[in-house]
């Protein structure tokens, strides 16, 4: 049973609904890299943070035995979209962490930061990283109020998530914030088999055997 230590009073999901094509629609989540599947670590790291984690998928008993709420997209087919808004819809707190599946890098110090910042005070409705890849929606924080607009979109059929940001009062951590978080992947995320072995071999080189780097 998933646990939280810190207890902020925030929710956390993990989008897991994908249909990994570019992965010949393997289950992601559950790709080992280094000592434990993605989605433990993932969870690892959340559950110091949060006090309120589920699991979006279309297959809810694909993960049934992880100790976590696993809900059905509340609308079909909206994509990453519409796992956000059935998060913000489901949540039990205004902050909601949103954390795609396929990151296995994503650490507990840097969601504890997400949330600090979106726990200051000022009027955000989402706190996004920006890597140097450009802006993380699906490693943010969003406010259960963003859920409105994000319906709206889905029923518009815009389900680009920047399209949603652009209507959003955010904030963004930049490379700078990021940096002592970051300890050279970050956001690499999982989408194809090539980015698998990245990910094991990059583990290898950087993991020490008896390190929890999940909760560094």
């Amino acid at each position: 049973m998933v646990s939280s230590s810190v207890g902020l009073g925030i929710s956390a999901a993990i989008l897991a609904g994908g249909r990994a094509r570019r992965f010949g629609g393997a289950d992601k989540a559950s790709l080992p890299v280094g000592r434990a599947r993605i989605i433990d670590r993932q969870l690892a790291a959340l559950s110091t943070v949060a006090d309120d984690i589920r699991i979006v998928a279309n297959d809810t008993q694909r993960y049934a035995g992880l100790g976590v709420r696993v809900i059905r997209d509340a609308v079909a087919d909206a994509g990453p979209l519409g796992g956000i808004y059935t998060a913000l819809l489901d949540a039990a707190h205004d902050g909601v962490i949103v954390l795609a599946c396929d990151l296995p890098f994503v650490t507990a110090a840097l969601l504890a930061r997400l949330a600090s910042e979106h726990g200051t005070g000022e009027q955000v409705d989402a706190v996004v990283p920006r890597s140097a890849r450009g802006l993380e929606p699906l490693c943010a924080v969003y406010n259960r109020r963003a859920a409105a607009a994000a319906l709206a979109n889905i029923e518009r059929g815009q389900l680009k998530i920047a399209e949603l940001l652009n209507e959003l009062r955010i904030r963004v951590l930049g490379p700078d914030a990021l940096a002592p978080y970051d300890a050279g992947a970050l956001f690499q995320n999982v989408n194809t088999p090539h980015d698998h072995e990245r990910a094991r071999d990059w583990v290898a080189v950087n993991e020490k055997p008896f390190e929890d780097p999940i909760t560094e």
